[in-house]
């Protein structure tokens, strides 16, 4: 048994634990670059508390999901007004693009120079500015990754800058934060969070710390996303969600993701879908492809007996066999509103360059089976 694990240099977790932001950042620089979602007036009590340590602030809108002009942009005005510390507050779009920002602003050239797939994929070789990663949304767990995802509209497909170096400083985790959350963001996000707990359970890459990870997060996940959904306001429910969605981020970081990711990559770079939602369509399809391949070509294969192990996690049975579990999942997802790629503009003629792209993708690699071309053609079909 060989495997690394890596995670943000520290992790502070709990309701209210925004209010201790200050004394933290104060210990990593003297000049934040604040990015922020589009909704840039909730960070009035982070910026409160910033100024209350005496660290200063620029701030820097992210409005949608990051591109590589949005990077360029942060990257320059971080240089500029020669910030010593980045703090993403918002959802995977606002952190991802505050740790593309932190490692451009020390290593200089442009996104594409190290986007995997797009341009030439160089490393990442000096330390990025230090990250304080503080999640508003319970889904990507992009606080303890060690990657970003940027959209290249030039390309139309989404990549990730990866490297060590972008693993943020403090991964600061406030369930508080989550509880104005609307019905179907809890939904796409709390989906997104279920995807990267059952991905890299599966995973050829998982190992005993990223299993655990795993198990808690779906046990979490399974009892409380239907409530957070229906209920905002549920404390208990927001911290399960929370605190799900970053066990997926530890284990994804170190243990890789799927078939439901790779396919992601290209969808929502190619077509204006939600990335958790375009997850959640995807999910239950590449688990029955999954199990249907493996038993055909690999019956011994240790993630069959997972995916069982799946089933009873979700279930609370233990009893369930995998089916089960794509059942519940299909269900679950049902209940909660997701709705199929067609409603995205996806048409069947879109499957074959879908399908290439997706064999390319980082997150392919990591998927229990190599899956064939039919397979993935048939998981798209039945996600439309």
């Amino acid at each position: 048994m060989r495997f690394e694990f890596a995670t943000a240099g520290r992790i502070l977790f709990g309701p209210g634990t925004l209010s201790e932001v200050g004394p933290a950042a104060r210990g990593l620089g003297r000049r934040a670059l604040v990015v922020t979602g589009k909704s840039a007036e909730r960070a009035g009590p982070l910026l409160a508390a910033l100024a209350g340590a005496g660290v200063a602030q620029v701030g820097f809108v992210v409005p949608g999901e990051p591109t590589t002009e949005m990077v360029r942009a942060g990257m320059r005005l971080a240089q500029a007004e020669a910030c010593d510390l980045v703090i993403g507050f918002g959802g995977g779009s606002a952190i991802d693009a505050a740790k593309a920002i932190a490692a451009l602003a020390t290593n200089g050239g442009d996104p594409l120079d190290y986007m995997e797939g797009v341009g030439p994929g160089k490393p990442l070789s000096q330390p990025a500015l230090p990250v304080i990663a503080i999640p508003t949304t319970a889904g990507t767990g992009a606080e303890v990754t060690r990657n970003a995802v940027v959209a290249s509209p030039e390309h139309r497909v989404k990549a990730s800058l990866r490297s060590p170096h972008m693993l943020p400083r403090l991964a600061l985790v406030d369930p508080e934060l989550t509880h104005s959350m609307p019905p179907e963001v809890t939904a796409g996000t709390g989906l997104d969070a279920l995807t990267q707990l059952i991905e890299p359970f599966v995973s050829h890459r998982a190992n005993p710390l990223t299993d655990a990870f795993c198990r808690e997060g779906i046990v979490r996940a399974a009892r409380s996303l239907r409530r957070a959904y229906a209920h905002g306001d549920d404390a208990a429910a927001r911290e399960d969600m929370a605190l799900a969605s970053l066990c997926g981020g530890l284990a994804l970081a170190n243990a890789g993701l799927g078939a439901a990711h790779g396919l992601a990559a290209p969808l929502c770079g190619m077509f204006p879908a939600p990335h958790g939602a375009t997850c959640a369509a995807l999910l239950p399809h590449v688990m029955a492809i999954n199990v249907q391949a493996l038993q055909a070509r690999q019956p011994d294969h240790p993630a069959l007996s997972r995916y069982v192990e799946i089933a009873c996690l979700l279930t609370g049975r233990a009893d369930a066999a995998a089916a089960d579990g794509i059942r519940w999942v299909e269900a679950f997802c049902r209940d909660l509103g997701v709705v199929g790629l067609a409603t995205y503009g996806v048409a069947r003629g879109d499957i074959p360059v879908l399908v290439e792209k997706a064999a390319r993708a980082s997150s392919m690699k990591a998927n229990p089976i190599v899956l064939t071309e039919a397979e993935l053609t048939q998981i798209l079909e039945r996600a439309l």
